[in-house]
This record gives C-alpha cells, sequence and structure tokens, in this order.
C-alpha cells in the first residue's frame, strides 16, 4: 500500500506543481476583473467534472463493483460489465455536454448571479460552452484509468493528468508571446481544454485497460441502474471540496475579482489536498474492499491506521505552512503581468482562512473510503450536502461583512461540519479502526507539526517586503527547507516516523 500511495501522490504532486506553473501563467495573462472572474467561474466547472469523475472519484463505486463481478462471474462477465459501464457512461455524458450547452446561461447564473446584468455573464457562458467538450472525454478517460487501478496499476493513471496541464501551459506560453487581448486569450484558453481531455482519453485507449472493457455498448439494465445508483452519489460526495468552492463562488461573484481572489487561493490548497486525497481514493478503497470483503479486521486496522497517519503527518504541516507564509507564497507564485500586489494582498487572505480548513478536507478524504467500500455512498453525500448548507448561510454572512476572506472562512467551516458527520456517523455504525501504533503516533506527529508551525512564525518577518524576485525565491525556499527538515527530524526523535521503516515498507511492497 505504500508503494502504490507513494506512485500516486508523486503524479498527483507532479501535476499539481505544473497546475502551480499554469496558473501563475494564466494570472500574468489575465490578472484578476471580469474577463479573469469569467473564465475562472467556467473553469470552476471544469475542476468540478475532473474530481467527479476523475482522480480517483469513480473509483469509490467502480473499483469495488468490478472486483465483485470478477471474483463471483469470472474474467469475462467483468470485462462485459467494464464494457457496459464505459459505453454507458460515454454515450450518458454526450447526451449531458449537449444539455448542459443549451442551458449554460442559467447554469452560470446561478454558480455565479453576481454576473447577472453585466458582460461577465456572457464572456462566462461562452468560456463555459468552449471546455464542454472536455466533460464528454473525461467519462471514458475515468473509467479506464479506474480498470488500471482495480488491477493494482497506479503508474499510468496517476502520471497521465499532466497532459492536461502540459497541453494549456503550451498554449498560454503562446498567448503571452504573441500579445493577445484578454478576452480572446480566455477564449482560446477555454477551447484548449477540451483538446487536453481528447489527449488524455487517445494515451489511455491504447493501453491494456481499454482491452478490459468488451463488447463496449451502452446499456441501461438493472445492474448498470444499481451500478449508477451507488456510483452518483458517491462522485458527488468525493467532489466535496470542489463543491465548496462553487459555494463560495455563488456568493463571490458579487464582489468585482473574488472569484479570482478564491480560485487562486484553493489552487494552493489542491497541492497537499490532491496529494492526500487522490492517493487516499485511489489506493484505499481496494484495500479496504479486499479486507472487508474478506472480514479481516487486522487487515482493515492496518489499512485504515496507515491512511490517517500518512493524511495527517502532510496535511498538518501544510496547513501550518500555508497559513504562516501565505503572503510570500502567493507574491511569488502569482504577482506578475496583470496579477498586482493589492491582488497578492487579497488572495493571500483568502488563502489563511482556507488553510484552516485543510485537515477537515483530508480527513474527509481519509474517513470516506470507510464508507465507500462497505457499498455506502449516501453517508458521505450527506455530509458534503450539510456542508454546503453551512458554507452557504456562513458564506451570505461573513461575505457581507469580510468579503472574499469571509467566505473562505465559511468554506473551511463547510469542510470541518462534513468531517464531524462522517466521523460521527462512521463511530456510530461500524467505529474506525486505529490499531495501537497509529494511537501512539497521531499524538507524536500533531506536535512535529505544531514545532514547525512556530519555527515558521518566528522566521515569517525574513522576507524584505520590496525584494526581488529571486531573493523571495531563495528565502522562501530556505524557510520552507528548514521547515520540512525540523518537522522530518522531529518526527525521527520522537519516534512518529522512521526512515529505515519506511525503507523497509517499500521493499516489501516492491
Amino acid at each position: 500500500m505504500i508503494r502504490s500511495f507513494l506512485t500516486v501522490s508523486t503524479g498527483t504532486l507532479a501535476s499539481r506543481l505544473l497546475g502551480f506553473a499554469r496558473d501563475s501563467l494564466i494570472a500574468a495573462l489575465l490578472g484578476t476583473g471580469a474577463v479573469a472572474d469569467a473564465f475562472l467561474a467556467a473553469f470552476q466547472l471544469v475542476n468540478v467534472v475532473r474530481r467527479l469523475l476523475s482522480e480517483g472519484a469513480l473509483n469509490a463505486a467502480l473499483i469495488p463493483a468490478w472486483l465483485r463481478v470478477r471474483e463471483r462471474d469470472g474474467e469475462q462477465a467483468a470485462s462485459a460489465f467494464a464494457g457496459r459501464v464505459l459505453g454507458t457512461v460515454s454515450a450518458s455524458l454526450i447526451v449531458i455536454s449537449i444539455g448542459i450547452a443549451l442551458l449554460m446561461p442559467l447554469i452560470i447564473m446561478i454558480i455565479a448571479p453576481g454576473f447577472v446584468g453585466s458582460g461577465t455573464l456572457d464572456l462566462s457562458v461562452q468560456n463555459a460552452r468552449l471546455m464542454l467538450p472536455y466533460l464528454a472525454f473525461a467519462g471514458p478517460v475515468t473509467v479506464l484509468m479506474g480498470l488500471l487501478n482495480a488491477q493494482g496499476k497506479f503508474a499510468l493513471t496517476a502520471f497521465s493528468p499532466l497532459l492536461f496541464n502540459i497541453a494549456l501551459i503550451a498554449v498560454i506560453a503562446a498567448l503571452l508571446l504573441w500579445h493577445a487581448d484578454a478576452a480572446r486569450s480566455a477564449w482560446m484558453l477555454a477551447a484548449t481544454v477540451g483538446i487536453a481531455g481528447l489527449l488524455q482519453l487517445v494515451m489511455l485507449g491504447s493501453q491494456r485497460s481499454a482491452r478490459l472493457a468488451r463488447p463496449l455498448r451502452a446499456s441501461f439494465d438493472q445492474e448498470m441502474r444499481g451500478f449508477f445508483a451507488k456510483a452518483i452519489p458517491g462522485m458527488i460526495a468525493s467532489s466535496g471540496p470542489q463543491w465548496l468552492m462553487v459555494a463560495g463562488a455563488i456568493t463571490a461573484s458579487a464582489i468585482p475579482s473574488a472569484v479570482s481572489w478564491l480560485y487562486f487561493a484553493n489552487r494552493l490548497i489542491e497541492l497537499p489536498l490532491g496529494i492526500v486525497g487522490v492517493a487516499m481514493g485511489t489506493v484505499l478503497v481496494p484495500e479496504l474492499t479486499r479486507a472487508i470483503g474478506s472480514s479481516d479486521r487486522d487487515a482493515m486496522a492496518h489499512a485504515e491506521s496507515r491512511a490517517l497517519e500518512l493524511a495527517s503527518g502532510l496535511a498538518l504541516p501544510a496547513t501550518l505552512g500555508l497559513a504562516v507564509l501565505a503572503e510570500p507564497i502567493v507574491r511569488l507564485l502569482f504577482e506578475h503581468g496583470a496579477f498586482g500586489i493589492e491582488d497578492s494582498a487579497a488572495t493571500a487572505h483568502a488563502l489563511m482562512w482556507l488553510a484552516l480548513g485543510l485537515p477537515a478536507h483530508v480527513l474527509i478524504k481519509a474517513l470516506s473510503p470507510a464508507f465507500f467500500a462497505r457499498g455506502d455512498t449516501m453517508t458521505p453525500l450527506l455530509a458534503t450536502a450539510k456542508g454546503l448548507v453551512v458554507a452557504i448561510a456562513l458564506a451570505v454572512l461573513l461575505g457581507h461583512f469580510f468579503g472574499a476572506s469571509g467566505i473562505a472562512a465559511s468554506i473551511a467551516a463547510g469542510a470541518w461540519s462534513s468531517a464531524a458527520s462522517l466521523l460521527r456517523k462512521g463511530t456510530s455504525e461500524f467505529g474506525f479502526s486505529l490499531d495501537a501504533t497509529a494511537r501512539k503516533r497521531l499524538p507524536r506527529i500533531v506536535l512535529a507539526a505544531a514545532a514547525m508551525g512556530a519555527l515558521l512564525w518566528l522566521t515569517r518577518d525574513l522576507m524584505p517586503s520590496e525584494a526581488h524576485g529571486l531573493v523571495r525565491f531563495l528565502v522562501l525556499g530556505l524557510q520552507i527547507a528548514a521547515g520540512i527538515a525540523v518537522y522530518g527530524l522531529l518526527l525521527q526523535i520522537l519516534g512518529a516516523a522512521s526512515w529505515r521503516e519506511a525503507a523497509a515498507a517499500l521493499r516489501r511492497a516492491a
């Protein structure tokens, strides 16, 4: 499990780093304002679809179902089941894409009511329609990725999302050299989103996973209806962080540039969340499904314990680091071209509040697989819905008084509400199995992270306010490196982690 986790996490890290490069270029190309808000509101829909379908979300439903069919009826039946899923998902998403294209003005008015009555609404509708082909390509890509993950093959699915960011970065770089106006640049970038989805489909379609889904046909028989009845709630629940951002954008659309500030702040949250969350959905669901199927309580406890340790060990230092170093990080990554110092300050304030919700998001990613592996997708869905209600209600109130920062705090509160619901429900129904090692290590991980956060807080004023970009990069890099070094050393001293143990685990996994 450790090696699979690291494989998926490495691919996700590479994708997120390219995502930073992409978003830094978007900030330089579009800045903030009406054109950027219109593009990013539309792009937010694509991000929801990406999380809804890909990056581990559909695994929560597809992998347990495919494994059950293979164990019960054999390889040929599993291949036929996969072919029906692939054909049905592909056909359905083509129809859905056409319907969404027709209803796009209404959809944008719902998710960005502040755009109504301005030209920003038309710009956002145009951008969203140009991005829609991605939706049709993302469906079959997701099924093929799920089939590979079900067989324990994570490398290709972990690194295939790199194509999406590489395609967008290439187009943005060309547009910056061309000095195209912002509106035209946004349209061309939106059209590239669909092309990037096609590249992923072509690459995965040429792999062995495509031969595991035969014959290919669309079907809405009882088995497929039962599959989708479980899959859709689980997919929605797996995309909780993106739905919370959509909830925030509903209120933020009435505040000029707030959609852009929240988007760029959230991109920094998605780096640690993606590394942990995607790996949880991709690796932990198959592990728990096998353990539950064989009634192996020791295996369940081991999987849940190691998942929570890994999640906490990455999420806590990331939360403190992003909260303490929010402004220098934002200035270094995004303050270029059309993105000014006022935008950096507003984005940094939003980032500090969003970071407080990161442990909750990661906790949800660690808890949800325990429900998914048991065939329960409704409990995570209801927890996500509760978090959305909390986020929207608080955003209306706090956004009025504190602007984008208040909306960011509301999103964090919504995440904690969802996490608390899952923890309470899981504890009452089946209990979460933590072994003695996890109960010993978790408090020590918290202590090590707190010490690292204190170090960063004490050194936060080292950055000269008017420092050159290279100086900012060097100072920030030294701060982060020192924080990581102190954190790793404390984990070793406190006995919360051992490099020798980690190496041995990797050798066993190999």
